[in-house]
């Protein structure tokens, strides 16, 4: 497959947390946007988020005014599918609704002349999108991290159809929009990031509900100890520089006794069945009305701006 030469135009389908980070992210790196919805009030809400946004990038002196303003110039709304037809990479970010997602493949498979290439910001492979796509060919993962404003990292990821130089191509296109992609060899669900972090989430969940700890004593140990260090260095690289005979020795005896089980605990999904949602709800492991969340959710935010400036 011929890819396209040069990108002015991306297509965001989706106006929601991810897709209008996506939307920012294009428009700042100079790149025409098209942000693609269901409605106009979602779509201006989408815009005024956008925006607020762009005043914390001005707030943390990453971006200007003027800059701001130019990239907020370069998006463009719409509720037709049809618009997605002048941009030469398409995104979709919508729900995680696989026949919703089958439908727009298909809508974007006809409405995108060649050699387009068109991506899915979400989760799910690529071969899991194609079902009713003609041009497989040009289909490929680009798996986002939210907040994609603040996350560098985009997990790309070609399906059985997809074409040789598809992926080396938007890998290109996402450094050029200040992203730090990793191209993963095969399709696998999850791919890495999520696979990493729900096996770090099965582990401490079961320590909680087998009464090890409490679940102030489990975030802190992660906090305060290795949670310091996998910013800098991941886990293979910590084995490496740990000592790999070490490090081998101390998880053959320690591998056997790790949680394995194939679903959550029991005490879990009965919080889940009570409807006890977490930070949305007031109330999941823990109890959100003795906690301030939207505090501890805005230091998180603070210290992802300070990673992405430091990276800058």
């Amino acid at each position: 497959m011929t890819t396209p030469k040069e990108v002015k135009t991306v297509a965001v389908i989706g106006n929601g947390i991810i897709g209008h980070g996506l939307a920012q992210v294009f428009a700042v790196a100079n790149y025409n946007v098209r942000m693609i919805g269901r409605n106009p009030k979602s779509l201006s809400a989408a815009v005024d988020k956008i925006k607020e946004s762009l005043k914390r990038f001005q707030t943390h002196k990453i971006l200007n005014a003027k800059d701001s303003k130019a990239a907020i110039g370069r998006i463009v709304t719409s509720t037709h599918l049809e618009d997605a037809a002048a941009a030469e990479l398409v995104i979709e970010a919508v729900t995680e609704d696989l026949p919703l997602k089958h439908q727009i493949f298909e809508r974007l498979d006809q409405i995108c002349p060649l050699p387009a290439v068109l991506a899915s910001s979400s989760g799910q492979p690529a071969s899991k999108l194609v079902t009713r796509v003609k041009n497989r060919e040009r289909v490929v993962a680009a798996h986002f991290w939210f907040p994609p404003q603040l996350i560098p990292l985009v997990e790309v990821c070609a399906g059985p159809e997809t074409a040789p130089d598809v992926v080396p191509w938007i890998c290109d296109v996402l450094r050029k929009a200040g992203k730090e992609p990793v191209v993963i060899n095969r399709e696998i669900p999850g791919f890495i990031g999520n696979r990493l972090q729900f096996a770090l989430l099965r582990e401490a969940w079961a320590l909680w509900a087998a009464g090890v700890a409490t679940a102030e004593a489990i975030d802190a140990v992660v906090r305060n100890s290795f949670g310091r260090r996998v910013a800098i260095t991941g886990p293979i690289e910590s084995a490496d520089v740990g000592g790999l005979d070490t490090m081998h020795a101390f998880a053959a005896f320690l591998f056997p006794d790790i949680d394995a089980e194939a679903q959550p605990p029991a005490a879990i999904a009965n919080l889940v069945k009570e409807g006890h949602r977490g930070l949305p709800s007031g109330r999941g492991v823990y109890d959100w009305s003795k906690r301030d969340g939207q505090a501890l959710v805005a230091e998180r935010m603070e210290e992802l701006f300070r990673h992405l400036k430091r990276k800058k």
